[in-house]
């Protein structure tokens, strides 16, 4: 069996160990007789493989009670509209512009109430996330919202602005469980689970208790009020079933390596190596500030789209797939998520300093 180093930014790379044992499962779940994919949603198999994945999530993030864990479809792109239509109450909120998914999500935003941008980084082709202890935010909004890693530009904030009283609303689909986060300083988190958690088709929602009501705007569709899948257990309709099984199985295999500290610290050890090279290469150059680095996405280009094209393409002939970067940057990307092994970053800088030293 050949398995290729998929440096995409999503669906991307799962670890193989979850993938044999969703093979082993593939024709009999547990003695079921059956796959996931055809039990009922409304079974005590099914009830169990749900039941454990919320308990999993929780324990690895450490959730508090006071929040509700979703798991629903629609992706992330869906609770662009689903958050303005249930946090909007007084119909203002605060956004901060830091590249194309949250340019998106202040766009729709804008259909459902008074969108403010407060900051933006768009001067900067999204090069860098704003100054966040420079902002002022309404004290009025319902709330104020980031996307807190951006996959297409390879940036990351650092540091959480302060909101105070208003809620923060952060889209965390690219970073998800790559690190420990402190979710009491969130109102809401939300994320496609295609990058670092499991197959696209999911979206995972995590909203503090006072911010499910049963008011959300009047049109808000009862399949996409909070409220209604918090009542139903994210039981409402028919969920994404075997991608929220495979998410369980990602949840099973962090923990068993030590949970999300010692995930964070293998990320940061890839990271290093890949940005290491990039900072002495003198083909290659990163195009994220510094100091705004994301540890899951390195956006980098040689200066040439020959060369960029040329790499591309060669890189597939050392099981490098998938590595072309985003049109509004140009160059390539390397999405290093939780999946990626370490030998994977390690093939892609030998393969580099290759490069370089035909094409320097």
């Amino acid at each position: 069996m050949k398995r290729v180093f998929n440096f995409s930014a999503g669906p991307a790379m799962l670890p193989e160990e979850v993938l044999r044992e969703a093979q082993a499962d593939m024709l009999d779940y547990k003695g079921s007789g059956m796959s996931v994919m055809e039990m009922s949603h409304r079974s005590a198999e099914f009830k169990e493989i749900i039941e454990t994945a919320e308990q999993d999530l929780r324990d690895l993030l450490s959730i508090p009670e006071n929040y509700q864990v979703l798991f629903l479809q629609g992706g992330a792109t869906q609770q662009f509209a689903a958050i303005p239509m249930n946090l909007m109450r007084k119909k203002k909120a605060d956004y901060i512009v830091s590249g194309s998914w949250s340019k998106k999500a202040f766009k729709e935003a804008k259909l459902y109430g008074e969108a403010n941008c407060v900051a933006s980084s768009e001067d900067g082709n999204f090069s860098y996330i704003p100054d966040v202890d420079a902002l002022t935010f309404n004290e009025d909004a319902d709330y104020v919202y980031i996307c807190q890693n951006e996959t297409i530009y390879g940036t990351t904030y650092h540091k959480l602005p302060e909101t105070g009283d208003v809620p923060l609303v952060a889209d965390v689909s690219s970073m998800f469980l790559s690190e420990p986060m402190d979710v009491s300083r969130y109102g809401l988190i939300f994320g496609g689970v295609q990058k670092n958690i499991g197959p696209a088709g999911v979206v995972i929602v995590i909203v503090r208790d006072d911010l499910v009501h049963d008011d959300p705007l009047p049109f808000t569709p009862t399949i996409m009020r909070y409220a209604t899948q918090v009542e139903a257990k994210s039981l409402s309709n028919t969920p994404p079933c075997y991608g929220i099984y495979i998410c369980g199985l990602v949840f099973k295999w962090l923990k068993g390596i030590g949970g999300l500290a010692a995930m964070q610290k293998r990320n940061i050890e890839k990271a290093n190596l890949l940005y290491d090279f990039l900072d002495q290469s003198e083909l290659f150059r990163a195009t994220a500030r510094k100091e705004d680095r994301s540890l899951m996405n390195v956006p980098f280009v040689t200066g040439s789209d020959e060369l960029d094209a040329l790499f591309v393409k060669e890189a597939k002939g050392h099981d490098i797939v998938s590595i072309k970067g985003h049109r509004s940057v140009g160059g390539m990307r390397a999405s290093i998520y939780n999946a990626m092994p370490r030998e994977g970053v390690e093939a892609l800088v030998a393969f580099m300093e290759e490069f370089e030293k035909a094409h320097r």
